[in-house]
């Protein structure tokens, strides 16, 4: 093996290495059997399953699949870095994107320069969430927890005090990758409120 390949491989696999870290970082959301926290790997795991599933609802029907689900794999893999960021912190949320570009500059970097590139321009495209695979990556990305937290009674969102009115207003973009999806979800929510879970507002 020529050794600019061997640099190259061996450069490959310190990164894959260092994602494994992903498996360590834990969200709010609860899986919905153990009800222990999920990890980021899960959740990336999930939500490709999810685009799978689920592509044949989205907004734009000439959809590339592949660029979502690549997206999907390693956008948070910033968060090995900078840490899972619940979503109804409006403190932590503030400089969430500076923090998760300081880690994509460092975690992208360990790639090969062509990879490198690749990789951040995918997290940057979720970022920007302007083309149709970003909104629809976007959709899942926002659907998933939803439905963990529902069919786990909002046992998250309660130890948070987290309600509907601030679900939706977080949510209802969802809409914009993937309408079938968010009227959905409106209708799960309604469910959890009806049944006491979730509370209608502060």
């Amino acid at each position: 093996m020529p050794d600019s390949l061997l640099a190259r491989l061996a450069q490959q696999i310190e990164f894959i290495a260092e994602c494994d870290r992903l498996k360590e970082v834990f969200r709010q959301t609860l899986n919905t059997h153990s009800r222990r926290a999920e990890n980021d790997a899960e959740h990336s795991w999930h939500l490709c399953l999810c685009v799978i599933v689920l592509a044949e609802h989205a907004n734009v029907r000439s959809l590339d699949v592949l660029r979502v689900l690549k997206m999907l794999i390693v956008h948070d893999l910033v968060e090995i870095d900078a840490g899972d960021t619940f979503a109804y912190d409006t403190a932590a949320m503030a400089d969430q994107h500076a923090r998760e570009a300081v880690a994509a500059e460092r975690i992208f970097g360990l790639l090969p320069a062509d990879q490198a590139r690749e990789f951040r321009g995918l997290w940057d495209e979720f970022e920007a969430k302007a083309t149709p695979e970003a909104k629809f990556a976007t959709a899942v990305d926002r659907f998933q927890p939803m439905l963990l937290n529902c069919r786990s009674q909002g046992a998250a969102w309660q130890r948070h005090g987290v309600t509907h009115d601030r679900i939706v207003a977080r949510n209802r973009h969802i809409a914009d990758g993937c309408d079938p999806l968010w009227r959905y979800a409106e209708k799960m929510l309604q469910e959890i409120v009806d049944a006491g879970h979730l509370a209608p507002r502060a």
